[in-house]
């Protein structure tokens, strides 16, 4: 779903109602395109994130428990312990995140580059279930994920769960190699086997088929909502500007939302319940 024009300061019950229905039983996608919307508000980051509690419940995107992440460049390198995707200029690779639907709002643009990508994961699924059914089986398969560098509120060194799964008739996808990469590398968490490898090897080159993907931009203003189990998203590389201000600068609320569908049950260790419509997903804080 698309929309043209300002979102109401405040979500009315009709238009929350009709976003999280799009979100959970439609397309997955809403994107509110707008010229003007900074142009109105004082605070970006606080309406932003009272904009998002319509929708659901915020949930921690660290173990410092912050509910409301800038996505900018910060240059703090490679081999820094704060380093994740979101604070990097380079080319992402499609993932999914540890929440319900991941809620972002473009403060700025890049000068150039930072295009957004999303794919449907179901059709990744059915085209490998077609083309290589030996490694769609596979994929339904628990695979180990290490325990990301900034999750530091997680006791659990590693957890196992399937990249697609089926419970009670409801599909979900939760891919990020980074992770399972990390966990192959460590010698504390199971190695994968050369059937595991080709099979996310494969699921990454469907996904580089160009005809699947939709491709946009955001500008200045605009907001998007993906929902997190159908989806697969990622960002281009981008450049930008030299003035610290024009710096390419997204907000992102990760969500728990109330018309949420039931996951595998192995996914309790990363998202608590598994029950849909529950409060669950974000990263427990540090003691």
């Amino acid at each position: 779903m698309s929309i043209h024009g300002s979102p109401s300061i405040t979500l009315s019950s009709f238009e929350v109602c009709s976003a999280l229905k799009e979100l959970e039983n439609g397309t997955g996608i809403v994107r509110i395109q707008t010229e003007d919307l900074l142009d109105k508000i004082n605070h970006p980051a606080k309406w932003f994130l009272g904009w998002c509690k319509k929708l659901g419940t915020p949930v921690s995107q660290s173990a410092e428990g912050e509910f409301l992440l800038s996505v900018r460049n910060e240059s703090f390198g490679e081999q820094d312990k704060r380093t994740r995707g979101p604070n990097t200029n380079r080319k992402l690779a499609f993932h999914t995140d540890r929440c319900d639907v991941i809620a972002f709002l473009c403060i700025m643009q890049a000068k150039s580059g930072g295009e957004n990508q999303v794919i449907d994961s179901q059709v990744i699924e059915k085209i490998i279930q077609f083309e290589r059914p030996d490694l769609h089986n596979v994929l339904k398969q628990k695979f180990p994920y290490k325990r990301h560098v900034v999750d530091t509120g997680n006791q659990t060194p590693y957890v196992m769960q399937p990249i697609f799964s089926h419970t009670k008739g409801h599909f979900a996808c939760s891919y990020l190699r980074v992770l399972i990469d990390r966990a192959n590398q460590d010698a504390n968490c199971p190695d994968l086997s050369k059937l595991q490898k080709d099979a996310i090897d494969y699921l990454d080159e469907v996904c580089e088929r160009p005809e699947l993907q939709l491709r946009f931009t955001m500008q200045r203003g605009d907001i998007l909502l993906l929902n997190n189990w159908t989806l697969l998203h990622r960002r281009t590389a981008f450049k930008d500007y030299q003035d610290p201000k024009m710096r390419r600068h997204l907000l992102r609320v990760w969500l728990s939302v109330p018309n949420s569908r039931p996951i595998d049950e192995s996914f309790s260790d990363n998202f608590g319940s598994t029950k849909a419509g529950v409060i669950r997903g974000g990263m427990k804080k540090s003691n």
